[in-house]
């Protein structure tokens, strides 16, 4: 049986690496740890093979969802009216 205590760690690890990498890459993988974590210690899961479905499943979930809330919008560009060169 996975120890919680362990995916826990793993996920708050992810999320610091997520301050220095910013783009939302390693927040989906850490709320997918901890709630993995959160899982194991509520009794839910109890196997290795489980444990690392359900990272996959909440990882995947997470990252859609803080894609679709804090991603670029659909039409939003950037539109560059002079060249900080010019003077």
């Amino acid at each position: 049986m996975p120890a919680a205590w362990i995916w826990i760690t793993a996920g708050v690890v992810l999320a610091f690496l997520e301050l220095l990498l910013p783009g939302f890459y390693l927040l989906g993988f850490a709320i997918g740890a901890v709630a993995t974590g959160a899982l194991i210690w509520a009794g839910l899961i109890g196997s290795v093979p489980v444990a690392l479905l359900a990272l996959a499943v909440i990882a995947i979930l997470a990252w859609v969802v803080l894609r679709r809330a804090l991603g670029i919008r659909r039409g939003q560009t950037r539109i560059w009216h002079r060249d900080i060169n010019e003077n």
